[in-house]
């Protein structure tokens, strides 16, 4: 049976690196892959972006209301018609691996889309995101993950005093800042640094969420 993996981490944790190394290694042995990711992820439109500078387009986006099944089967029709007349009738061309970027932004149900392309479709799902936003509150697409996903992995990285970091803290025109909505996509004035425990309650005066 296919599964849904969660590989989760801080920012700055190398998630999108990870992830365009899943896909490349898929490929070099000859597999085809599908990349997606949130629309709601603005920074490099319909791009993955990794901190190392590599980019990749990806196959499709998935919208707040989407069903993110009904577009997989959409995509992997494309991949299973393409090359079709140089291929057997029994042996057709088919995704061996779907690879979802920033998969916090994603809605429960989308998750529970995810779930059912491993078990039903049969197609390994690796998601890649972070557990919690600036207040320490679980995103909704992390939690239904986090319930649901049948392998989960942590992607580490190094607060600034070398602890683990596990939170991610938001600065705007480089302070830190503890209210304001979920979801604030890196802007000119927005930016974020993953902080251990101890870190982050020093910036928080104390305080989680």
């Amino acid at each position: 049976m296919a599964k849904l993996y969660f590989r989760y981490g801080a920012m700055n944790s190398g998630k999108s690196t990870a992830l365009l190394q899943a896909a490349y290694n898929y490929e070099e042995r000859g597999q085809r892959v599908l990349l997606a990711k949130p629309e709601i992820d603005t920074k490099g439109a319909s791009q993955i972006e990794s901190r190392l500078g590599v980019t990749r387009e990806v196959d499709f986006l998935i919208g707040e209301n989407d069903d993110a099944r009904a577009l997989f089967h959409a995509e992997r029709e494309k991949v299973r018609n393409e090359g079709a007349d140089e291929l057997l009738p029994s042996d057709p061309e088919d995704v061996a691996c779907l690879l979802i970027d920033e998969a916090q932004f994603l809605s429960a149900d989308q998750i529970d889309d995810l779930f059912r392309i491993a078990v039903l479709d049969g197609i390994p799902v690796m998601a890649y995101g972070i557990r919690n936003d600036f207040r320490t509150h679980a995103f909704p697409g992390s939690a239904r993950l986090l319930a649901i996903a049948h392998s989960l992995e942590e992607l580490k990285t190094i607060c600034r005093c070398g602890r683990k970091a596990v939170f991610n803290g938001r600065l705007i025109d480089g302070r830190f800042v503890f209210d304001g909505d979920q979801v604030a996509i890196d802007g000119a004035a927005v930016t974020y640094e993953s902080l251990c425990g101890n870190c982050y309650l020093e910036e928080s005066g104390g305080i989680l969420g």
